[in-house]
């Protein structure tokens, strides 16, 4: 029984030993392992400190060099918006001085064409009146030629009339002479007839030259009147025409207006109809 109680002791202590081995190489492990796990969470913690470190100073810095480069960038905005502000300035007076010199520009070629229109209209204020003058003039120096002309002929012939009737005289005096001289002796109880055939025969030139002259003056005078009372009816047919123009045109102004207003009226009442039609259509819907 000692025995056996002996063994039991040490089988009892060798398991008691075991285990006691076993858990303090368990313990050891679990120390080794928490150490482990310390050491590793230690390690961590220091990386991750010192990552959050860095990633602090990286965004340190990246703040630094955000405010820096809003700060660069205000800056640069900032000259831009003066130099901008300058142009536009200059731009403003370069603006005005041009804008100043388009109206005096304007203004000077509004008054060079004035001028160029009041000399032309001068001009031709000028010319036409120089034109009236010439035209008054030639119908002037139209009128006297034709009067000279009319007053020379008139004249050559009663040159040629009294040249005629004095050459007929001649000659009815040097026929009348030489009968008389050649029947003095023969014809001397026949000189008072001869004298008084003389005298009548005188009389009858005279009063024929005299009817001649006025047949050829009346008939002057009738183709005077004639040309005068020509000139007024070619008047009178020019006014006639341009009156039945006028009035032509007058009766096409008429029926222009005319067919206006009625085209009015049709596209006044087409709108009305329309609208009637929109206002119908809206109710219904």
């Amino acid at each position: 029984r000692c025995f056996y109680d002996q063994k039991i002791l040490q089988k009892t202590f060798g398991e008691w030993k075991e285990r006691w081995t076993v858990c303090r190489e368990r313990k050891l492990s679990l120390r080794a392992a928490s150490h482990c796990r310390r050491l590793l969470q230690n390690r961590t913690f220091q990386a991750w400190r010192a990552y959050a470190c860095q990633q602090q100073g990286k965004r340190n810095k990246y703040y630094v060099a955000e405010s820096h480069a809003k700060r660069q960038k205000l800056l640069r905005t900032w000259q831009c918006w003066l130099v901008y502000v300058n142009v536009q300035r200059t731009k403003h007076g370069m603006q005005s001085v041009a804008l100043a010199f388009r109206e005096r520009s304007c203004l000077r070629t509004s008054w060079a064409v004035w001028r160029r229109r009041h000399y032309q209209n001068c001009t031709r204020h000028k010319m036409n009146v120089l034109a009236l003058q010439h035209w008054a003039q030639s119908l002037q120096f139209r009128a006297w030629s034709q009067w000279r002309e009319l007053y020379l002929y008139s004249q050559n012939d009663k040159q040629k009339e009294t040249s005629a009737v004095t050459q007929h005289q001649h000659w009815e005096l040097k026929r009348c002479m030489e009968a008389w001289l050649g029947y003095l002796n023969l014809c001397r109880a026949k000189k008072h007839q001869n004298e008084l055939a003389r005298e009548h025969h005188r009389s009858r030139i005279i009063r024929q030259c005299f009817s001649d002259w006025r047949l050829s003056w009346e008939h002057k005078r009738r183709m005077h009147t004639h040309q005068k009372d020509i000139d007024r009816l070619a008047a009178r047919i020019a006014l006639r025409r341009v009156f039945v123009h006028w009035k032509h045109y007058v009766v096409l102004c008429v029926e222009e207006t005319r067919r206006l207003e009625l085209a009015e009226k049709h596209y006044k009442h087409h709108l009305l109809v329309r609208a009637l039609l929109c206002v119908r259509w809206k109710r219904l819907w």
